[in-house]
């Protein structure tokens, strides 16, 4: 039950981190933007456990996927590069 709540609660992460850090390099799409925010829910829950914020099985909460999902968008703007509209 746990990785589903967190594929959840990344979900919900991923729509609010796009509001926080819009840009226009950024992705666009929903669901690209709902699947960063899972993956930045299962960073904050793996990395909260490694720095024993949480306990062995015990997710992130919201504020803890939020900011995961705002550490994967800035990386994956940093990776993307600035595109420019010619």
């Amino acid at each position: 039950m746990g990785i589903i709540w967190t594929i959840i609660i990344g979900f919900v992460a991923g729509v609010i981190a796009k509001f926080i850090m819009p840009g226009d390099n950024e992705p666009t799409g929903f669901i690209l933007t709902a699947v960063l925010g899972i993956v930045g829910a299962f960073v904050a829950t793996y990395l909260g456990q490694g720095l024993g914020w949480y306990r062995p099985g015990e997710g992130a909460g919201l504020i803890g996927a939020v900011v995961g999902a705002v550490i994967v968008l800035f990386v994956y703007s940093f990776f993307t590069g600035r595109r420019r509209a010619v």
